[in-house]
């Protein structure tokens, strides 16, 4: 199997990045430092549960992103592994399936073109040195099963079953450049149960352009990752926002009980 990771400068970059994450001082352990306040002082959500209006939309399940092999793992693996992404997420596509709701992806692809920009933001410019999510064309699939731009092994039955709406291609973080919120409205989705990757960059624009557009959104905290670098936790980061911004913040456990009836 081929990985984006696999070409040398690739492989270097992602070296020294692994290095620098490494070093004396560098880190984010700390007791609980993900924990909800003791006293909130912002008030209790208010979503109200109707799966017939309501989507599971997962952003970017993909290999590089979520997996040991895949190019991002230096940057995501941490919070990857922390939050128990992949099983978790797992469990969300299982209970969604059963409950015959319905199930959306918002994958990120970049082809040759994409890397031709004449400029970029910070976390543009790191995905495009590692080569995350790269496809050797928009109309070929030449080289991207099992590829670092291809999804989680884990996930395929779910997400190639042929009910699972699989959008076109975010570009940088959030929905706007694909046709995710057009195959939702058609469904009549209002409400979303939204999970993913990364927690501060995409999941965080879908939330928000999301809210803007008038749905309501759940962020399920422990099936969400983000990148932690020197330059900041975005896990930690993006938890903020989400208490501030999401119509709810809940657990995968959560989740899976209200859809079983529990």
């Amino acid at each position: 199997m081929t990985f984006n990771s696999t070409h040398p400068r690739k492989m270097l970059y992602a070296s020294l990045l692994a290095a620098v994450l490494a070093a004396p001082g560098i880190g984010f352990a700390a007791e609980k430092p993900y924990a909800d306040p003791v006293k909130p002082a912002l008030p209790a959500s208010t979503f109200q549960w109707d799966m017939s209006r309501t989507a599971l939309v997962v952003i970017d399940p993909q290999i590089d992103f979520m997996s040991p092999k895949g190019a991002g793992w230096p940057v995501f693996g941490e919070s990857v592994t922390e939050q128990h992404l992949v099983p978790n997420l797992g469990r969300l596509f299982t209970a969604f399936k059963k409950a015959g709701a319905t199930v959306a992806i918002s994958p990120h692809y970049y082809y040759p073109h994409d890397h031709k920009w004449e400029f970029e933001g910070p976390a543009e410019t790191v995905q495009h040195k590692l080569g995350l999510f790269d496809r050797k064309g928009a109309l070929t699939l030449d080289g991207f099963r099992n590829s670092g731009a291809d999804f989680m092994p884990e996930f395929k039955p779910v997400i190639e079953d042929g009910k699972t709406i699989v959008a076109s291609p975010h570009k940088l973080y959030g929905p706007q450049s694909n046709d995710l919120m057009l195959q939702l409205r058609k469904q009549r989705i209002d409400k979303i149960v939204l999970a993913g990757m990364a927690s501060n960059l995409c999941v965080e624009s879908h939330l928000r352009e999301f809210l803007e557009r008038g749905f309501e959104v759940v962020v399920v905290r422990d099936a969400v990752a983000g990148p932690k670098l020197p330059d900041g936790d975005g896990y930690g980061s993006a938890l903020v926002n989400f208490r501030y911004i999401a119509n709810g913040l809940v657990t995968t456990d959560e989740v899976v009980q209200k859809l079983e009836g529990r």
